[in-house]
């Protein structure tokens, strides 16, 4: 109990109150002032944040907040190691109760309904932290499990983590045999054939459940471990994962396959004996040990580096190896501690974030040839990935290396809206990088990455084989990686000033190699535009004009970003001429109405569903029911998407976008990084306790902290995305004039 007598009565007022400080402009008679000179101050003031924000060698990085399955795993992942948590029990307890709901749940994001699996993987991790079971926080969570049917309810990866101690039978869980491995990259099911984070998961977790571990409690070890029992409604613990077979029957056939496979590989042991299960396990742990990044990480997220890490303990590792060793390290390196306690962060975002911040810095015309922004760009350039790795090759095999990744290190997977964003920085901050080599490097491996229905993914080239989410192992939806309309939309943003930047420049710049290639990649780019604008089209909302937002939530995001790619696009129409790939059936967007027909909806819905307050916001539920799309109580991230999506097609004297722009200026807060150098300035920023941003729509959900942090990791306070996002609509609102829109 003397845990919950450290935390009670402050930690609440604690955990709020960054909402609480001063708003820079009050109520009272201030908004009444000209917006234009609202507008300054407010971008004034975010500078100002942002400078006392980067770190020294000229990135950002800040908090990237998820539900609390992460932490509990990092502590499951101790138990299972023998590793002790020492002073970490208290902090990392505290942050467990801050989280808690009022009806005893934890749940995937804020305001959200709790999550069975979410809720039993916290109270087993405090159970392992050493909270009694009397405390009230573990009798409420036992209360809400066995109220909605209790530890049977938990999904897939649940019951593998579970099972990993004994809590849940290993027959209840499907079987996933290591000769998968052996399956080639043409087979309508390989490795290569699940999105970059299944297959990062999948292969250390063939390992595991080939060896099926039963590691130590504090009650001992057993397959049938009583260590949970209290949250068991039923004695009987053998729980089918599936629908039956008649059900499936009835209902999905692919399922049913998959089913019937499942159950033909039971009935064989897994393949456990199988005469090249020894060469599987071996070409398994190959590939673990090949992605193995020298920083210790894997894929750059969480789950792969905890499975990763039980995958190489059980192949005879230990946990003074070197491997083991660097794993431990990187996984310390996603901690993030304050006085709201200890979590851990499913991922990090630092090049995301720099190069979201990089572009507001340079679109508000603030801080142009400053050497903050210089340094943040350098700092990004240090990270493009230009060796042989990555896993995208195996189906796109003749593109150049050129991306970039979201964390520090993860060279196997660079992603494409990571990379059209910083495509998007470079040119801001100076056209004159439109010819160089990072620039051409990465423009030119974004094309190679286009898929044959015309749009981008994350990670992938043609990943859609979306079959694979009816196998018993996935319950998340989650396995494949297809095109999606928002990455499509920053593409075309990127790609479109990519090609205006040159095209002004042709006749102006002596002919080099360089600049050859560049007009090289100019034809390439304006061909790509074509397929991508078909997809946009047969991917957009019939009865509202909205596009789904895959990496964020949701339609307002999804819109935002394919309206701010479009807007590039109408720019290149009087440019189109002098592209020597030019012919107008292959680009329809020269066509006279094409893209009005796409846009004008759109920027109607945006107007339909702004807030009466000028501000945007939506539920997480409506990925679930599309019913909700736009509706919820305004966000700031949210209000930054909507207005970025109506300035680039409405003037900035327009009611809605003035609306907006009001709402964001009077909801900026003061932060504590005091004046500037001569006095006058205090930072500000935008809290925000609401999550928008999606890792797996339904199922897993992110909250980019846009508030200050600082902890013992770390020597300066860190910004993130959301508050980029915010500065990049402040640039083109009433400030710099109506050109802008």
């Amino acid at each position: 109990m003397a845990i919950e007598t450290e935390i009670n009565g402050a930690l609440e007022t604690e955990y709020n109150s960054h909402l609480e400080k001063p708003l820079i402009h009050s109520t009272n008679g201030d908004l009444d002032r000209p917006l234009v000179d609202l507008t300054r101050e407010c971008l004034e003031s975010a500078v100002q944040h942002s400078r006392h924000t980067q770190h020294t060698d000229g990135h950002w990085c800040g908090e990237l907040r998820s539900n609390p399955t992460i932490t509990s795993e990092y502590v499951f992942l101790y138990q299972a190691l023998g590793l002790e948590l020492g002073a970490s029990r208290q902090p990392l307890c505290q942050w467990f109760f801050s989280q808690q709901k009022d009806d005893g749940s934890w749940g995937i994001a804020p305001d959200y309904p709790g999550d069975i699996s979410t809720t039993v993987e916290a109270y087993f991790a405090l159970k392992l932290l050493h909270i009694p079971l009397e405390h009230p926080a573990m009798q409420r969570a036992r209360v809400f499990v066995l109220s909605v049917g209790g530890v049977a309810k938990v999904r897939i990866f649940t019951r593998i983590y579970l099972a990993t101690f004994g809590l849940f039978s290993w027959n209840d869980v499907p079987e996933m045999p290591t000769e998968l491995v052996f399956m080639p990259s043409w087979a309508p099911i390989n490795i290569y054939k699940f999105s970059s984070w299944a297959r990062s998961t999948i292969m250390p977790l063939l390992i595991i459940c080939h060896h099926r571990p039963v590691y130590a409690l504090p009650n001992g070890t057993s397959a049938t471990n009583s260590y949970l029992d209290e949250l068991w409604i039923a004695p009987q613990k053998n729980v089918p994962y599936s629908k039956s077979f008649y059900q499936l029957l009835r209902s999905d056939r692919i399922a049913l396959s998959f089913a019937v496979i499942d159950k033909v590989l039971i009935m064989m042991n897994g393949l456990r004996s199988s005469l090249f299960r020894t060469q599987a396990r071996r070409m398994c742990l190959n590939w673990i040990l090949e992605h193995q990044e020298v920083s210790g990480d894997w894929a750059g997220i969480f789950p792969p580096m905890h499975l990763g890490l039980l995958a190489l303990s059980l192949e005879g590792y230990k946990v003074k190896d070197d491997c083991i060793q660097r794993g431990l390290s990187a996984i310390e390196r996603f901690v993030w501690q304050d006085s709201r306690g200890k979590r851990v962060q499913a991922c990090v975002s630092p090049v995301w974030d720099t190069a979201l911040m990089s572009i507001g810095l340079s679109d508000c015309g603030l801080v142009k040839d400053s050497r903050d922004l210089t340094r943040a760009i350098e700092w990004v350039q240090s990270k493009q990935l230009l060796g042989f790795e990555g896993d995208w090759r195996v189906y796109s095999p003749t593109t150049r290396s050129g991306g970039f990744s979201f964390e520090y290190f993860n060279s196997w997977y660079p992603d494409v809206d990571d990379t059209a964003a910083v495509i998007l920085a470079f040119l801001k901050e100076d056209v004159n990088r439109a010819g160089s080599s990072c620039v051409l490097d990465a423009v030119e491996w974004v094309l190679g990455m286009q898929n044959k229905d015309g749009g981008w993914a994350a990670f992938d080239i043609d990943n859609d084989a979306l079959f694979l989410n009816k196998i018993p192992f996935s319950d998340m939806n989650s396995l494949s990686d297809p095109s999606s309309a928002d990455v499509t939309g920053r593409v075309i943003e990127a790609l479109g000033l990519f090609i205006t930047v040159i095209v002004k420049r042709m006749n102006k710049s002596t002919p080099t190699e360089t600049w050859t290639r560049a007009y090289a990649l100019v034809d390439r780019s304006t061909v790509s535009l074509s397929p991508a604008l078909a997809y946009l089209a047969s991917t957009q909302e019939r009865s509202t004009g909205a596009w789904y937002g895959r990496w964020g939530s949701n339609y307002v995001y999804g819109t935002s970003n394919v309206l701010c790619g479009l807007a590039s696009l109408a720019q290149l129409i009087t440019l189109l001429p002098h592209l020597s790939s030019y012919h107008s059936d292959a680009l329809p967007f020269y066509t006279e109405g094409y893209l009005q027909d796409l846009i004008d909806p759109a920027v109607a819905w945006l107007r339909k569903v702004q807030n009466p307050d000028g501000g945007f916001g939506e539920i997480l539920q409506s990925y679930e029911y599309p019913a909700f799309a736009g509706c919820g109580p305004s966000t700031a991230s949210q209000t930054a998407w909507g207005v970025m999506g109506l300035l680039a097609f409405l003037p900035a004297s327009d009611a809605a976008v003035e609306r907006g722009v009001k709402w964001l200026v009077r909801m900026q807060r003061t932060t504590d990084d005091g004046p500037d150098a001569v006095g006058k300035r205090v930072g500000a920023t935008w809290p925000e306790n609401a999550y928008t941003g999606t890792g797996f729509p339904g199922f897993f959900y992110i909250g980019y902290e846009s508030v200050p942090a600082t902890d013992e990791f770390r020597a300066e306070t860190e910004l993130s995305a959301p508050s980029n996002e915010l500065v990049t609509v402040l640039i083109v609102s009433p400030i710099v004039g109506p050109s802008a829109a």
